[in-house]
């Protein structure tokens, strides 16, 4: 039995069918739309007004309206005589024919409506980890990403029957989805036990026909892409959560998908460690006598120039401020980046460089005496 305010709520339901309404707007979609993108909408938007979670002024003819759309462009007919005549050549087709309980539908779509919802489990959390490039962490970016997942079937809506005729009391239990069973335990005395019934397996229906396009199974394998914004500087691991947008069930409310986002393990210089960022750098054995002046290109195209005029030991680790890693979630602050330079020896030396090099030495050494 239909609780007072939802009782009302059908009543307005009447109302708002006698009003001319653009059904693709109300589902926020163009006349382009497929159908997977229409039950996409309907399911986001009959959750976001369903009476049981919006108590604003207007979300109940909301709601209603929403259930009117789907009901009529998720069946293909419908659709097509929509598109074609309108809202009239349906009334023509139909005959008067009631429509469709907004809240009937509601609660066969999600499997149980939001009034019996702490009786309806959540699904499962799908966890996946998102290698990007440190590029993509440290400029932030959007991805497209594909997910491979279970919907509900389309064509029977969850139902797993080719159509709602094909649904019928289970004839075993009377639609409870239980049996009582008596059992003698000594002669003259019996006791009783309620079990499942072993016929609608607990469901209170049977199928006499399965759907053909999901075989009786209510769910199809789907491949959703999502777009993904990856902020500047995340750390490693943090994790995008899409809300109730897991494997999808008749028997439960879809979980949430967690996606972990890492950086790529790439073999150039580049290394991360929280907010710091490691660079290897290679120089010759002039350069590290005589100085040098280069110029690194950063992950994000600008030039960090790197310059010394004093001799460079093998290993020297040098601290460029602020060029390192953007912090997350603190504005433009940036960590430090930490040059290390490697020493390489040459294979050969040119006259030239000989010259150079005996008179760096000689320098030093004729200094170091005058210390001592």
């Amino acid at each position: 039995m239909w609780p007072s305010c939802w009782l009302a709520i059908l009543l307005l339901f009447l109302a708002v069918l006698t009003e001319a309404a653009d059904l693709y707007q109300a589902l926020e979609l163009s006349k382009s739309a497929s159908e997977q993108d229409i039950r996409k909408a309907y399911k986001r938007l009959s959750r976001k007004y369903h009476p049981d979670r919006n108590q604003k002024p207007g979300a109940e003819e909301k709601f209603i309206e929403i259930a009117h759309a789907y009901e009529i462009l998720s069946d293909p007919e419908k659709r097509q005589i929509y598109d074609r005549h309108g809202e009239e050549g349906l009334k023509a087709r139909e005959g008067g024919r009631q429509h469709a309980n907004p809240f009937d539908m509601f609660s066969s779509f999600f499997g149980g409506g939001f009034a019996q919802q702490h009786q309806v489990h959540k699904g499962p959390t799908a966890q996946f980890d998102v290698e990007v490039t440190l590029e993509d962490i440290y400029t932030g970016n959007h991805i497209d990403l594909p997910v491979r997942k279970r919907i509900l079937c389309d064509h029977c809506r969850g139902s797993g029957a080719a159509s709602s005729n094909d649904i019928h009391t289970c004839p075993a239990c009377n639609g409870a989805g239980v049996q009582i069973v008596r059992q003698q335990i000594m002669p003259g005395m019996y006791s009783q036990a309620q079990v499942t019934c072993n016929q609608c397996g607990g469901r209170g229906s049977i199928i006499t026909r399965s759907c053909p396009h999901c075989g009786g199974s209510k769910v199809l394998e789907h491949t959703q892409v999502y777009s993904i914004e990856i902020p500047a500087g995340v750390p490693e691991g943090w994790e995008y959560v899409l809300e109730g947008e897991g494997d999808e069930s008749p028997d439960w409310e879809p979980g949430d998908i967690v996606l972990r986002i890492k950086s790529r393990k790439d073999k150039g210089s580049w290394k991360r460690k929280e907010s710091a960022l490691y660079w290897k750098e290679t120089i010759g054995v002039d350069e590290a006598l005589l100085g040098f002046d280069r110029n690194v290109t950063h992950l994000d195209g600008h030039v960090v120039r790197l310059k010394r005029d004093v001799v460079t030991q093998p290993g020297f680790v040098e601290v460029v401020k602020g060029e390192g890693m953007p912090v997350h979630e603190h504005g433009h602050s940036h960590g430090d980046l930490y040059v290390e330079y490697t020493v390489v020896l040459p294979t050969e030396v040119s006259p030239e460089k000989k010259r150079q090099l005996l008179k760096v030495l000689r320098g030093a050494e004729e200094g170091h005496k005058d210390e001592l």
